[in-house]
């Protein structure tokens, strides 16, 4: 791409970023549990008991809740503490896509569950390295910008990538724009924020002929020769919408109502005393005889004086907070589809039905996530089993086996698979048995321990069998 169309796109497309990333770091301040009751800290939570200039106010406490970050990591620890099984219907493809998806899978699947709730959507590039390794790891969302087409598949047909960079010669930090299409990427870099200074990035690849493989040069272009644009998107929701915009509301509310309540104890320990005909010359005097003596001289006038001591306090309406402050609650993990981690005291030895209907909510958002996690995650097998060589790499059948983590009552599930043994398969047994994590390497353990008890632990052995019943059908 030119360098004049380059600056177009960046200017067409900034509006859309910049609102993008406003809304994707404010889930991440309240991820790091910086709400907004602590923008006058900084994001930091704060016990201020003398922050306000006010007689009977003078508490200023700002304590934030950690709402947003039980919630976003409730739902990817149920949904990606396993990684899915992935299944090609090829036992030798399967393991080949375990091991280029490598051991940290499941993390970085949790992460991808992480940020698709903080902005909306995750972001995953692939590329293959200078060992013709096949590699991927996870871009922050607020770098990416798509381009998809405006009819009903909406393709992406390209896509823009922002980052900064420290130039280590000036120890300045500059932009660097990624224009990425399905045959190449082109790399700009800038430090002006109209872009007035854009240009190639010449020295970002380092070119080699394809003959002898001896180094040439460097460039601004790279073609990657992937066949396409090598960035999946795995989005949260239908409209990528960040999961904190549900709720945040309640999370502000609650946060307002607890801290008031906390900065309610704090006034009340401030008494003003109001002095009414008080016969001394001066306040020290009179805290000095309060302090000694425990008693205060008063002038009276006679019959209807109202010569005393009066005090100002701060009453705190106690239980109309208490029952906001869970009322809120409750309906924040409604809002949110989550569980309140409460909740668990008061099922005890529950049966099935009774856990599965707590997790009721939960499922229901995490269903919706691995819905659509489940099409991005076919793109990028397709995009391994492309780099693999694998005959019908576009068109082969994926199936994908989910598995949630959740609380279970492991008796109830052994007594079952124990009663339903003998009508179901191995596989479904392996499956439903709460002491295996892995059905597949289940199975194959217990074929091996047939094979062992049967005395069949070596293929010699087999072979005499096989001979010893061919002659008898002989």
């Amino acid at each position: 791409m030119e360098i004049d169309a380059m600056k177009k796109l960046l200017k067409n497309t900034d509006s859309r970023r910049v609102k993008f990333a406003a809304n994707f770091n404010k889930s991440l301040h309240y991820y790091f549990n910086e709400n907004d009751i602590t923008n006058r800290n900084n994001g930091e939570s704060k016990l201020n008991g003398d922050g306000k200039d006010e007689p009977l106010r003078r508490a200023d406490n700002r304590v934030s809740s950690n709402f947003h970050q039980l919630l976003v990591d409730q739902e990817a620890g149920y949904v990606a503490t396993v990684p899915p099984t992935i299944d090609v219907e090829d036992d030798t493809l399967n393991d080949k896509i375990k091991d280029t998806l490598g051991d940290n899978f499941n993390l970085r699947l949790n992460q991808m569950v992480v940020d698709a709730a903080n902005a909306g959507v995750a972001w995953l590039h692939y590329w293959i390295d200078e060992n013709g390794q096949f590699r991927y790891g996870i871009v922050p969302p607020d770098q990416v910008v798509p381009i998809y087409s405006s009819d009903l598949d909406r393709k992406l047909l390209a896509l823009r990538r922002t980052y900064k960079q420290l130039d280590p010669k000036t120890s300045k930090f500059f932009k660097v724009h990624e224009y990425w299409t399905d045959k190449d990427v082109t790399v700009f870099k800038s430090e002006m924020a109209d872009y007035s200074d854009l240009s190639l990035y010449d020295d970002r690849f380092t070119l080699y002929d394809v003959m002898t493989g001896d180094e040439t040069g460097t460039g601004a272009v790279l073609e990657h020769k992937l066949e396409r644009i090598p960035f999946i998107a795995f989005p949260k929701n239908k409209y990528q919408r960040p999961d904190l915009l549900k709720y945040k509301g309640l999370i502000d509310v609650y946060d307002n109502v607890y801290n008031g309540f906390v900065n309610d104890v704090d006034d009340i320990q401030q008494v003003i005393l109001v002095l009414t005909n008080y016969g001394g010359e001066s306040l020290s005097e009179f805290m000095k005889a309060l302090k000694e003596d425990h008693a205060i001289k008063m002038d009276s006038i006679g019959p209807g004086d109202k010569s005393g001591v009066d005090k100002l306090t701060i009453d705190i309406p106690v239980e109309a907070r208490n029952s906001l402050l869970e009322v809120t609650k409750s309906d924040l993990f409604v809002e949110a589809q989550g569980i309140n981690p409460t909740d668990f005291k008061e099922i005890g030895n529950a049966s099935g039905t009774a856990i599965r209907a707590l997790y009721g909510h939960l499922e229901l958002k995490a269903s919706i996530t691995e819905s659509y996690f489940r099409d991005s995650l076919t793109e990028l097998v397709r995009a391994i089993l492309q780099w693999l060589g694998a005959a019908d790499a576009d068109g082969r059948k994926i199936t994908q086996t989910w598995t949630r983590t959740a609380i279970q009552n492991d008796l109830e599930q052994a007594q079952i698979v124990s009663q339903l043994a003998q009508y179901t398969s191995d596989e479904a047994v392996a499956k439903g048995n709460p002491l295996v994590d892995d059905p597949q390497q289940e199975l194959q353990d217990r074929q091996d321990d047939v094979v062992k008890h049967d005395g069949y632990d070596n293929p010699k052995a087999l072979d005499d069998v096989g001979g010893e019943e061919d002659d008898e059908e002989a």
